[in-house]
């Protein structure tokens, strides 16, 4: 998915149909984020997708274990709804309450390079998710995956200018090995 990550923020991905009604499931980045009710509107990226993401007006959501689901305007039946799987869920930045000095989002690292503290290679913020008890960075390096959790004991420093994470990951970090399709 291509589209101007400096207008746009990614909040989560339309993961199924809901009902047949035409409603969507999306699972957030961030469960407590508030980002959908400071909106009229969300903009759908639809994987493989390239140039700007499609607007469509969010007619009603409701907070669900697990998600929110949403009505969107134009989205009618399980099948309209059913196409939009796999979508990411983007604002624009410009309807987003300010930031104070030294905030970010953690959707700004995607994309960042990864580096330990002696300056070594780690790979890239692919995504960050919210599992459990703190925000994960997944990181892709070439065929490798690695979860590293966002804690400051691991994460040293960021630099959103340079792109650039600096970790410091603990000895004997799982990784795995992804599936390519």
């Amino acid at each position: 998915m291509t589209y101007d990550r400096t207008r746009f923020l990614a909040i989560g991905l339309v993961t199924r149909p809901h009902g047949v009604s035409g409603e969507v499931r999306l699972r957030l980045h961030h469960a407590e984020s508030t980002a959908l009710e400071e909106v009229e509107a969300v903009w759908l990226a639809l994987p493989g997708a390239t140039g700007e993401p499609r607007r469509y007006v969010v007619e009603g959501a409701r907070y669900v274990a697990g998600g929110v689901l949403c009505e969107l305007e134009g989205v009618a039946d399980r099948d309209q709804a059913a196409l939009l799987r796999g979508a990411e869920v983007c604002v624009p930045r410009a309807e987003l309450p300010p930031l104070a000095d030294g905030e970010f989002y953690l959707g700004d690292l995607e994309g960042c390079a990864v580096v330990t503290r002696a300056g070594q290679p780690f790979g890239v913020v692919h995504q960050v998710q919210e599992l459990g008890a703190h925000d994960t960075l997944v990181i892709h390096d070439g065929e490798v995956e690695r979860l590293l959790p966002y804690v400051p004991q691991f994460v040293v420093d960021v630099d959103l200018e340079a792109r650039r994470v600096v970790v410091d990951p603990p000895e004997g970090l799982p990784e795995a090995r992804l599936k390519r399709r």
